[in-house]
């Protein structure tokens, strides 16, 4: 089953899609994940970020910011 599509902004900026140009996307939680706490099997320590998949193309844009923030949007 798909998610529900969400908007996002930081601050006052809207985010679209830098391909398409869509506003629409699906959230996903990413680690960043790094070749030493890999091998160290630690790869759970890994910087977290947030993936955005355009709805429309699905190119996926990764933020690292924590001021994101997504709001519900009706597809």
């Amino acid at each position: 089953m798909a998610r529900k599509p969400v908007r996002a902004a930081v601050g006052d900026v809207w985010i679209t899609c830098q391909v398409c140009g869509s506003d629409l996307f699906r959230e996903r939680g990413v680690l960043l994940n790094s070749v030493g706490l890999e091998f160290m099997k630690m790869a759970w320590a890994d910087e977290p970020a947030t993936g955005l998949i355009c709805w429309r193309c699905g190119y996926v844009h990764l933020f690292v910011n924590k001021d994101i923030q997504l709001y519900r949007a009706d597809k």
